[in-house]
């Protein structure tokens, strides 16, 4: 029987390609270059500021002008945190549908609690999660099981009884070492990395209508 069900926050409950897309284009028109469409973007959103500022500087932390260019896209993206971000579709159906059922749920996330909560306040979802786990919530973020074995302990139930569900192979590497279910959101950003089919989670959705229908089969009878 399955108490709760965690989610990433990027990629996975909320699009916030834009809004970030947004932060990284302004930095690169600043230098001069021109901006990257959102198909080219959307891929590297869940690798966080790291990821972006590789994609569009092919910089890595200790580069020389990655902590400068750091310290300004989270200021632009502070900016605008949520100027563009919505729920994918499907997201506000399935947290009513849990609701309904007695499901708890809640969001896990390597983004600093600095800006998840003013996503998840404006995105109306605060109030009623169980849980709001961001990275700087505990000692080691994702992949590492941390984040989401405090999210089990704050929602009250134990790890072997919740799902997590993400888009990004880290997700299910930290769901696994947490001892939970793991979910592929393959309606999510998902990145370069291996082929989805062998992250090794034990599901892979297209939507989240689709985590509505395993959940009605697994969870909800």
């Amino acid at each position: 029987m399955i108490d709760a069900v965690l989610f990433d926050l990027d990629g996975t409950l909320a699009d916030t390609a834009v809004d970030l897309g947004a932060a990284l284009n302004r930095l690169r028109e600043e230098a001069g270059q021109t901006p990257l469409p959102a198909a080219t973007i959307r891929p590297h959103v869940s690798k966080g500021v790291r990821g972006m500022l590789g994609l569009g500087f092919s910089l890595a932390p200790g580069d020389d002008s990655y902590a400068d260019l750091h310290q300004r896209f989270l200021a632009y993206y502070g900016e605008s945190l949520c100027a563009a971000t919505t729920l994918f579709d499907g997201i506000a159906e399935l947290l009513d549908r849990l609701e309904v059922q007695g499901v708890k749920w809640g969001v896990v996330t390597n983004k600093t609690s600095r800006y998840t909560l003013p996503v998840v306040e404006t995105l109306g979802l605060a109030r009623r999660a169980a849980c709001i786990v961001s990275g700087d919530s505990s000692p080691r973020p994702k992949p590492a099981p941390d984040p989401l074995l405090l999210a089990s302990t704050i929602a009250g139930t134990d790890a072997s009884r919740c799902l997590y569900v993400g888009d990004d192979l880290r997700d299910i590497q930290a769901a696994r070492a947490a001892g939970m279910g793991a979910i592929a959101a393959a309606w999510g950003y998902l990145g370069d990395e291996l082929p989805l089919d062998k992250w090794g989670a034990d599901a892979i959705l297209e939507s989240p209508a689709s985590l509505v229908g395993l959940l009605g089969q697994h969870v909800l009878e």
